[in-house]
């Protein structure tokens, strides 16, 4: 049995339309959703996994997408219906699932909470209406906040929201318009992240006007000093939370910790630990496309392209989430959820303390503030194969 924290994702894949800068994989819906014998293959897919992680508890759930609050409330109770019958659920585990304003009503968001989601993650990304139309959304200003006010009254006291900077042609007034428009609606969590223009959208092959590099830095610091004046502290690259409310379920992956993935185009990591080895790290993956994957698992297929990961690929992987959190992670962490000793990477830790780009307090390994400006360039050290100069 491992003592490496356990979570569990649910992919849901479509949406209403899909917006010019997503590279996730989600799915313009065409003709009649599918609802029912999606479900039917989620639970299919969880059972196919439940024998895995016996005897371990389940901290949290992420239903992410696409736009999963686009199904309807007894599907979200029927999925979490066997979660419980399958899993072991923590009493207190964190249940989020991911809703966009134009696609929800008071009826779905009530339905959501009684089937025991108890946190909803809200994609806003702008209180401008000029510039929710250039990222393609389908919802105004009106619409966010009148979908924020049905979540505080189905009961969700826990919730966060999707804000985006450095957009088309915005200015550091307008950025912080958006910060100040959310901080108003008294969300527990922030996320706060750059646009970023990625291969397979429709923004790389027509890309926008964006601010540039410093534009965007002092939008980003202006932002940062703007939230916390107001209670929400920082605690990884994008993610701002009011005490006691940082995101259980995004923390567990950033610490290297385990997680099932359920659903179309789902990922997932699964430890083994046995006394004095290192640990067994497992990933594999769902088919993308829906229609693949309801048929892939209908015919008793649990996963794609499971494999386990090299020495290398754990060291990396462990960095690559660690250091996006402020406070990094402690050697005992490194050695629980790697399996093996903190020794193995002194060599680079101390080149990257030394170029004052890592800190070291007592056990604690965190970035210092260049070092978290320049996160991508710390963590090209860690990369397979890459050497220290």
């Amino acid at each position: 049995m491992t003592s490496v924290p356990l979570s569990l994702y649910v992919h849901i894949p479509w949406c209403i339309k899909k917006c010019p800068y997503c590279d996730f994989n989600s799915h313009e819906i065409q003709n009649t959703l599918p609802e029912d014998q999606y479900i039917d293959a989620l639970i299919l897919d969880l059972k196919s996994h439940a024998r895995e992680v016996q005897h371990r508890e389940v901290h949290s759930v992420f239903i992410g997408g696409g736009t999963p609050s686009i199904f309807a409330a007894n599907s979200i109770l029927r999925l979490m219906d066997a979660i419980k019958n399958e899993l072991t659920l923590s009493a207190t585990a964190e249940i989020t699932i991911e809703a966009n304003p134009g696609t929800t009503d008071q009826e779905n968001f009530s339905g959501f909470r009684a089937a025991g989601v108890n946190r909803i993650s809200i994609g806003v990304q702008s209180f401008k209406n000029t510039q929710l139309q250039k990222l393609g959304r389908i919802h105004d200003a009106q619409n966010a906040i009148d979908a924020i006010n049905i979540a505080k009254q189905a009961g969700f006291d826990n919730f966060n929201i999707d804000l985006m900077y450095a957009l088309p042609q915005q200015d550091l007034a307008a950025a912080l318009h958006d910060v100040e428009h959310a901080i108003k609606l008294n969300p527990t969590h922030i996320s706060y992240y750059q646009l970023t223009i990625e291969p397979n959208t429709s923004f790389y092959r027509q890309p926008p006007s964006l601010p540039n590099n410093q534009e965007s830095w002092d939008i980003q610091q202006r932002g940062i000093e703007l939230l916390a004046k107001h209670g929400y502290q920082q605690y990884e690259v994008s993610s701002y939370a009011r005490d006691g409310y940082q995101c259980v379920h995004n923390t567990n992956y950033w610490q290297f910790g385990d997680y099932l993935g359920i659903g179309a185009g789902a990922h997932q990591k699964l430890t083994q630990q046995v006394s004095a080895q290192p640990n067994t790290i497992s990933r594999c993956e769902k088919p993308k496309h829906p229609q693949q994957y309801m048929r892939y698992i209908n015919e008793g297929n649990p996963s794609l392209d499971t494999h386990t990961l090299t020495e290398e690929d754990v060291i990396f992987e462990f960095m690559l989430n660690a250091l996006r959190l402020k406070h990094g992670f402690t050697k005992q962490q490194f050695e629980l959820h790697t399996g093996l000793p903190i020794e193995i990477i002194n060599q680079p830790l101390q080149a990257h303390i030394s170029e004052g780009l890592l800190i070291m307090t007592n056990d604690r390994i965190h970035c210092s503030g260049r070092g978290y400006r320049f996160l991508d360039d710390v963590l090209q050290y860690w990369l397979p194969q890459a050497t220290i100069t």
